[in-house]
């Protein structure tokens, strides 16, 4: 699939068409982690920080927990 590079504003950018956004669930305001690679633009869906809950960590902490000293 080609794409044309525009300018925006000092910056470039690449209008990913529907079709594709829609098979890879990207939009507006999705993010996207890009680098450079052997010689290549590689773009992918940011993958979301993993949440987590204090009382489901300390549940998993066994009643005979002794943290050294």
């Amino acid at each position: 699939m080609r794409a044309e590079v525009k300018k925006w504003n000092e910056s470039l950018a690449i209008c990913i068409p529907k079709d594709l956004a829609d098979e890879i669930e990207l939009e507006v305001g999705s993010e996207v982690d890009m680098r450079f690679q052997d010689g290549e633009i590689r773009i992918r869906r940011a993958r979301k920080p993993k949440r987590y809950d204090l009382d489901e960590l300390l549940a998993s902490v066994p009643d005979d927990f002794e943290p050294e000293d």
